[in-house]
């Protein structure tokens, strides 16, 4: 009661966010970012380490040995493009402690099941790990089906034994991107002729959109340097685990082995007031998450790119009859191996194998943990199996999974290979309307999204659904003649 003895209103909600489908978030103050904050760098290093795998060991090589560097530009598009998609992901998170999954399920109870759906169908066929494996067997011989197998024991280890699994995934895939750098900053100096950097500002001078190595191919190019699929959507899940804005408050997924998992909170997330002290707080997260991404993320891929691609130009180009597979790496050590040495060719594949077993295990990591949070934030809030534990078995579903099929020795079904490369660019495309749709809708107006970023996010649903259109038609051309 007021001194009036009239009722008080009560304070108008912080958010308008949807609660019909889930419950409304708690208030909470925005924690602050911390004075050094170096320290908590990470989720940019974990999104490039997950997506240098085989766009930028083997398509974008490939494509230098094919047109030459000209087509570089359509990197740097790329990947500016999905900056600004993994943005409007982190915006979501930052401000509400939710994953953009969990915000696109307050629209439709389903977004997140139809995600999850969309990121199996493109990664439960164990084809990194299987590159992988083949990588190794140019060295070590043996066969790839059974080196394969363990890898991916290996890897199911690692996700569940690791006491905070995000930590371990950064300090991987932090270590991949130091030996890349590393044997890069030696293809420099041993192998990469001058005549190909000499070609390098052709990529900006003569700039062209080389058509003949066909149009869905270049697109897809464009589309996933980078990342992809639903690893743009995972930047929530990582950078939530990193402590990043009302994240702080959401338990990490931990082992269930060696972990200690943290007092669970509610399966949604948390809101602030829009106070003078929380957007003031709320403008150095915004700041700080923007430097980190195109730091870490955005730089690291761009730069990996150039470096694979000078290499594959100095090595293969114009030689003809390549493929574009793993097949291609073979090939590509083999000259390193003559032209540098033989040990060389071997740390070519080395590094290559690491990569895409790194790759892999970033992959089924985030395949993972989609579909915990789905499944905890969704269907399953009640339950006492905690988010950690769901993930966990995920992890060794999948393995299972991929160890069938290789002691199966099937091949990758040429329907799978299609469903592949449909399923990424429809998800991009359909997650880029519905962050357009949240983040106009859902978040007051000083946090909403507007001007060059709304743009992005039209380009981004424009390149997506053409891309979307032109791989399903070359796909069911393939596939049916």
């Amino acid at each position: 009661m007021t001194e009036t003895g009239r009722s008080s209103s009560p304070a108008p909600a912080p958010f308008p966010l949807r609660t019909k489908l889930l419950p409304p978030p708690a208030v909470r103050e925005l924690p602050a970012p911390p004075a050094k904050t170096w320290r908590i760098i990470g989720p940019g290093i974990v999104a490039a380490g997950v997506g240098l795998s085989s766009g930028e060991f083997i398509l974008w090589p490939y494509i230098a040995t094919q047109v030459g560097l000209v087509f570089l530009w359509g990197a740097v598009v790329g990947v500016v493009t999905q900056w600004f998609l993994n943005m409007e992901i982190e915006r979501y998170t930052l401000a509400t402690g939710e994953t953009a999954v969990t915000g696109f399920n307050r629209y439709w109870r389903h977004w997140g099941l139809v995600m999850v759906v969309f990121t199996y169908a493109a990664n439960l066929w164990p084809g990194w790990a299987t590159s992988s494996a083949t990588m190794l067997s140019y060295v070590f011989g043996g066969t790839p089906a059974y080196i394969g197998i363990g890898l991916l024991v290996l890897i199911g280890l690692i996700l569940t034994l690791a006491p905070v699994v995000y930590n371990a995934l950064e300090k991987l895939l932090g270590f991949k991107i130091l030996v890349i750098g590393g044997f890069f900053v030696l293809a420099l100096i041993l192998a990469v002729t001058a005549t190909t950097v000499g070609d390098l500002p052709k990529a900006v001078t003569d700039a062209t959109f080389p058509s003949e190595l066909g149009v869905a191919v270049l697109m897809g190019a464009l589309a996933y340097a980078g990342a992809g699929g639903g690893q743009n959507l995972v930047q929530s899940n990582w950078i939530r685990d990193k402590g990043f804005g009302m994240g702080h408050y959401v338990p990490r997924l931990v082992s269930p082995v060696t972990g200690k998992e943290e007092a669970a909170g509610p399966v949604v997330g948390y809101v602030f007031e829009l106070n003078e002290t929380n957007m003031a707080r709320w403008r150095r997260w915004w700041r700080f998450a923007n430097v980190e991404q195109a730091v870490t993320f955005v730089l690291v891929t761009v730069v990996t790119i150039v470096l694979s691609s000078l290499l594959a130009h100095s090595t293969l180009f114009g030689t003809g009859g390549l493929e574009n597979n793993v097949g291609f790496i073979e090939k590509e050590g083999q000259v390193l191996q003559e032209r540098v040495g033989d040990w060389f060719g071997v740390f070519f594949w080395l590094v290559g194998a690491f990569s895409l077993f790194t790759a892999a295990t970033g992959i089924i990591d985030y395949t993972s943990r989609m579909a915990a949070d789905v499944l905890k934030s969704t269907y399953l809030r009640g339950s006492r199996t905690s988010e950690s534990r769901m993930y966990a078995r995920l992890v060794w579903a999948v393995v299972a999974v991929g160890a069938i099929v290789l002691l199966s020795g099937l091949d990758q079904p040429l329907v799978l290979l299609v469903i592949s490369a449909c399923v990424s660019g429809l998800m991009m495309f359909v997650y880029s309307i519905l962050l357009l749709v949240m983040n106009r809708t859902a978040l007051p107006n000083p946090l909403k999204v507007r001007g060059i970023r709304v743009a992005a996010l039209v380009w981004a649903v424009v390149l997506f659904g053409v891309l979307s259109v032109l791989t399903a038609r070359q796909q069911l051309t393939d596939l049916f003649g």
